[in-house]
């Protein structure tokens, strides 16, 4: 049996990120023994993607960063673009393959974290902690036994919420033959693309030079499209909106992301914990993730080297996720034009304030600044409806 204080069950960003903060010795508190358990290759590894987040500033991962930009752009359905500069800002690109290897390094040379590849098969809390029972690629058991135990393994089922949608994608890594894009500008949401019956959908750009870039169709909705649906939206999109002429894919990506007003337990027994997105990390508005899973694992990394209940903070406030609850409700229910409630948004807003809003930096009478250029009406009507409302549990993908 392995003995260690603490136990970290898987290796996508929540897991690797808690990992890395306790890698080294800190300049102040304990050094804190660790294994991070993470599957053999095969259908228990995430799938390679791709992050975004924005900071001020150099940050922790910036080696691993493939691009960053300081201008962002929206296109509303009519094809008006709104542009802004975000400085200090930055909004940055991280692709998984990357920040694995930047974690790994670093991991590869900790006398304080051991990593173990075998998969987690049950997680039992005892009185000093937690027994872990896991099985090695060649079928051998394995057991640990931690004092606290960090589960970022991707929930079997989502809990019940009174509103579910899904932001499903399918990205294209391209090469074009032409000097095509600007590598100074992201387009964060192009709604120059075919509005589906319900929900919305948007083209996204991520330029990481003149000939190269991510381009992605993304739709929020109820449910996934079936891959050639994907496909023919991004065959439209590169050709009748972005007219990019004769490119290659040189790599493709999809991901469904819920966006949900559940309720994510964050501690599952005395010494169990969930972070990352089966901790309630991903901003149910918008889909972002990265940033908050770095507020968490830094605050949980602080606790345990200060000797303290290692809790994981709530990863959004109390009135972010109550506002994102009313925009979830009113888009599902179509109160609200979805391509039209986002363009006018990054049109009145500036987009510097918007990203802190989504980030939820921003004080009470910012947060009022940005609702009262949503519909006003609709969004009372779905507040005025939320409390009444069952939590229901989702069935299918």
């Amino acid at each position: 049996m392995l003995h260690a204080e603490v136990a970290i069950l898987g290796a996508g960003a929540a897991g690797l990120s808690l990992a890395h903060r306790l890698s080294h010795p800190a300049r102040q508190g304990r050094r804190v023994s660790t294994v991070l358990l993470d599957p053999p290759p095969g259908p228990l590894r995430p799938p390679r993607r791709t992050w975004c987040y924005w900071e001020a500033g150099d940050g922790r991962y910036d080696d691993a960063v493939t691009a960053e930009w300081r201008r962002l752009r929206v296109h509303d359905p009519a094809g008006r673009s709104s542009e802004d500069d975000i400085a200090p800002l930055r909004y940055k690109m991280l692709r998984s393959d990357d920040f694995e290897r930047h974690v790994g390094h670093a991991l590869a040379h900790s006398d304080d974290v051991r990593r173990l590849e075998a998969a987690v098969e049950t997680v039992r809390g005892d009185a000093g902690g937690a027994e872990i029972l896991a099985r090695t690629d060649d079928g051998r058991p394995v057991t640990v036994h931690a004092r606290w135990v960090f589960d970022s393994r991707p929930l079997a089922r989502l809990p019940a919420a009174r509103t579910t949608l899904l932001q499903h994608f399918r990205g294209w890594f391209v090469r074009t033959d032409r000097p095509a894009f600007d590598p100074g500008t992201a387009l964060l949401m192009d709604f120059r693309v075919p509005q589906p019956p319900q929900g919305l959908a948007f083209g996204y750009l991520l330029p990481t030079d003149r000939h190269r870039a991510l381009v992605e169709y993304t739709e929020f909705s109820r449910a996934v499209l079936p891959r050639h649906a994907y496909e023919e939206a991004l065959r439209r999109y590169t050709g009748d909106v972005l007219r990019l002429g004769r490119f290659e894919v040189t790599a493709t990506e999809t991901g469904v992301i819920p966006m949900t007003d559940a309720r994510f337990p964050r501690r599952t027994a005395p010494s169990v914990f969930r972070i990352g997105a089966a901790g309630g990390a991903t901003r149910p508005s918008t889909g972002y993730t990265f940033s908050a899973v770095q507020r968490q694992t830094r605050a949980v990394a602080e606790a345990l080297r200060a000797g303290r209940d290692p809790l994981p903070p709530p990863a959004h406030s109390a009135r972010s996720r109550a506002m994102d609850a009313v925009m979830l409700r009113a888009l599902d229910s179509g109160r609200v034009d979805g391509a039209a409630f986002f363009a006018r948004l990054f049109a009145q807003v500036p987009m510097r304030r918007l990203l802190r809003f989504l980030d939820g930096e921003t004080r009470l009478h910012e947060d009022l600044s940005v609702g009262i250029r949503t519909p006003v009406l609709p969004m009372l009507r779905s507040a005025a409806e939320l409390p009444w409302l069952p939590r229901r549990p989702r069935h299918g993908p």
